[in-house]
């Protein structure tokens, strides 16, 4: 019997979906875990996919750990917390080529990836949909650029190490875009509470004008009676 599961590496705890699952064959949870924990204890701070063998007779079992996927490896790497919503308007890292190389290493195995070079362009699809911008540009053109050649000697040579000097360029390049992100977003705060606030305005009004048209009508009923 297999069981799939995403668990936080290292720190997978008892939850309703794995009771579910394998509270019917009383199996040892406490062991189960424990084992788990201890299979994927180098990937803590991911979410790691994990498959139980598990034999309901005899009560074994066997542990199974994959890779991460590859937004998980990239918010590793990238010291994020998660993908941005809204990748069209918001940013939320700035990568160099090197750290998609070194993600896209990790990842070749299980991607259904011909070489290095496609793994890459499959790592830079993710980025795409994180909103994570590449070498200071879109990943949709990085994509683009790899498909001309521009990467292939960084490819080539599989280096996945960012010198200090790139690292403070891509982090200054990236402040200036976060700054204009924020401001961007304060202005349509501001327009959408400006828009409320008019709104609420007019219903106001609306709601004097029902409440003053009964009285206006109740004055010329009684000029009518004089």
């Amino acid at each position: 019997m297999i069981i799939k599961l995403l668990v936080e590496g290292g720190s997978m705890k008892p939850g309703p979906v794995l009771s579910q699952k394998l509270g019917p064959l009383g199996m040892n949870m406490g062991d189960i875990i424990s084992k788990i924990n201890d299979a994927t204890k180098d990937m803590k701070g991911l979410k790691v996919p994990v498959e139980l063998d598990v034999n309901p007779t005899t009560k074994e079992f066997d542990v199974q750990v994959f890779s991460p996927p590859v937004s998980e490896l990239l918010k590793k790497e990238l010291g994020i917390e998660k993908g941005s919503g809204e990748q069209n308007k918001i940013q939320v890292a700035n990568a160099s080529i090197e750290q998609i190389i070194s993600v896209a290493k990790k990842k070749l195995q299980n991607l259904l990836a011909k070489d290095l070079k496609a793994a890459v362009k499959s790592v830079v699809g993710t980025c795409v949909s994180l909103g994570i911008l590449i070498e200071n540009k879109s990943a949709v053109e990085v994509e683009q650029e790899i498909d001309k050649g521009k990467y292939d000697k960084e490819i080539k040579e599989e280096i996945t190490e960012t010198s200090e000097e790139k690292k403070a360029e891509l982090k200054e390049y990236f402040e200036k875009v976060r700054e204009e992100q924020e401001k961007i977003i304060k202005q349509e705060k501001a327009a959408k509470e400006a828009e409320k606030a008019e709104a609420e305005k007019k219903e106001e009004e609306s709601a004097e004008s029902t409440e003053e048209k009964p009285s206006e009508e109740k004055k010329e009923e009684k000029e009518e009676k004089k």
